[in-house]
């Protein structure tokens, strides 16, 4: 089985930290958020990978590479417009050849292992296998009603959900996708929606399985959602990374872009990235500290790497 991981987003949602370093690049614990997907798949068996890139793709094949880095062979395709995630899995539809595969959304992190859905889906008969998992507010996500061990519609974002089972970032498809793919039509939202390519399957009869999750999940691509899942993998602290230069004390939730050069009386919860310049004048609390790290009054309960004073 190959993979497919969707990182052409322009991570509006974290400007203009993603203006400095492309979304998928972001890191995390001190490894780029990308890092985590090779880990997920290559744990499912998959190292051969297609990375849908769109304006960031100078600057993805040249931290990524051919994959060799990372024990994954990767190929990349390039999403020109962004018109929506079926336009984008489209993109890389000459590299799956008609093969079964698995789609990763680029910024999802997971606590637990993918591979018992994949093996389920390879066991089955059925066109798709969808990661789903139980949320509270399912208006932000695709949602999934079941019937049982099948999904009967799928609805993205509603605003009235039928179910409180969220699309939860990662699917397994058949070549039966493509016909979904090649059929659907643009949304209210303008875009050409991966549910509306499954609800075609489902509506051809076809049998689309859930993949229930109950380990952790997390979208990295809000801010506070990139500082909670830093905090998630660190075991409870955030990232400073490499070459940030720190003399001063920093506010809560913040994340520092390379460039930036910031004043402040705290540091506490925090992600910086590389090339930032920060003047802390009091302590640095529960925070991941890397590069040149100096405090007025010292680095306790920190988790630290680099050069340190």
């Amino acid at each position: 089985m190959k993979a497919v991981i969707l990182a052409a987003g322009k991570g509006s949602r974290l400007f203009p930290v993603t203006k400095a370093i492309a979304k998928p690049l972001l890191p995390l614990a001190n490894r780029m958020t990308m890092e985590y997907a090779f880990d997920q798949l290559k744990a499912c068996g998959i190292t051969e990978i297609c990375v849908v890139v769109g304006e960031n793709e100078q600057e993805m094949r040249s931290a990524l590479g051919d994959g060799s880095a990372f024990g994954v062979e990767l190929s990349f395709a390039v999403q020109d417009k962004p018109l929506g995630l079926a336009h984008a899995v489209g993109c890389a539809e000459e590299f799956c050849g008609g093969e079964s595969f698995a789609l990763y959304l680029g910024d999802a992190i997971y606590s637990g292992p993918l591979a018992p859905h994949v093996a389920a889906f390879e066991a089955s008969d059925a066109a798709s296998l969808l990661l789903v998992k139980e949320v509270d507010d399912p208006r932000r996500f695709g949602v999934a009603n079941l019937d049982g061990e099948k999904i009967v519609k799928l609805v993205e974002k509603p605003q009235n959900p039928e179910s409180n089972w969220a699309l939860a970032g990662f699917y397994v498809f058949g070549p039966e996708i493509w016909s979904g793919v090649h059929r659907v039509k643009p949304s209210a939202r303008g875009e050409l929606e991966i549910t509306d390519a499954i609800q075609i399957l489902i509506e051809d009869g076809l049998t689309v399985l859930p993949g229930k999750f109950t380990d952790d999940w997390y979208d990295s691509g809000t801010l506070d959602s990139f500082l909670t899942v830093s905090k998630a993998v660190t075991g409870g602290k955030n990232v400073i990374a490499p070459d940030a230069q720190i003399d001063a004390e920093i506010g809560s939730n913040v994340v520092v872009g390379a460039g930036a050069k910031v004043s402040c009386s705290l540091l506490q919860n925090t992600v910086c990235l590389p090339g930032a310049n920060i003047t802390v004048n009091g302590a640095i609390t529960g925070c991941l500290l890397g590069g040149e790290v100096t405090s007025d009054e010292g680095l306790e309960d920190q988790i630290l790497w680099g050069d340190l004073t």
